[in-house]
């Protein structure tokens, strides 16, 4: 079995319902530590997305992948619309001009975009960022791709292990970001970019249930 186009595009239509579903879950996890704004900015970014979708979701996954991240990055404030988008464009790259993907290229993506991630927030492990709940998602899909699991299973190992990194921020300290300028006080709380990642794969995970 493999993941289509037409999945790709159903994963994102469900993620920005998500987002919607859970835009004061991830605006009060801000408010203990940031800036207050998370939700509202990924709901006001997957908005966009959902309009402009229509333009892109016949063409290839890359065009699909690469075209959410321009938006996202046009209309999504704070840090998360460059590392969303960045996430969504680093994928696409990878994948390219395919109309299905494996769950190896889905590793690849993954990884990519962690990558990117990194790159670009200059982040670490433990940092409580959105890569203690990526970092763990990719590694969990890594040894799927080994053992070979079906894509179904390899994608909800990934989910959990992603649900694991974002719990495991709680009593982590800041050290980037707005929650960073907290310090010590910054323990305790649960990190809303980890948590929106979490629900990011999760909503794959679901999606792509069948494939």
């Amino acid at each position: 079995m493999a993941i289509s186009r037409d999945d790709v595009v159903t994963w994102i239509k469900n993620y920005a319902q998500v987002i919607n579903e859970n835009n004061e879950m991830l605006t009060d996890l801000d408010r203990e530590i940031g800036d207050a704004d998370h939700g509202a900015n990924m709901n006001r970014g997957f908005k966009a997305v959902m309009t402009k979708l229509p333009a892109s979701e016949d063409k290839d996954i890359g065009t699909v992948l690469k075209s959410v991240a321009m938006t996202l990055l046009s209309t999504v404030g704070g840090a998360g619309g460059p590392l969303y988008s960045t996430i969504f464009m680093e994928a696409g790259k990878v994948i390219g001009p395919k109309m299905e993907i494996g769950l190896a290229d889905w590793y690849t993506a993954l990884q990519a975009a962690a990558t990117g991630v990194a790159n670009r927030g200059k982040a670490l492990p433990n940092d409580k960022t959105m890569l203690d709940a990526l970092y763990p998602a990719v590694d969990a899909l890594k040894r799927a791709v080994d053992e070979n699991l079906p894509i179904p299973e390899a994608l909800q190992v990934s989910a959990e292990a992603a649900h694991a990194g974002m719990l495991a921020t709680i009593p982590l300290v800041a050290h980037k970001g707005r929650a960073s300028y907290l310090g010590e006080r910054s323990a305790g709380h649960q990190d809303p970019g980890a948590t929106s990642t979490f629900l990011l794969l999760d909503t794959a995970a679901k999606a792509w249930a069948d494939c």
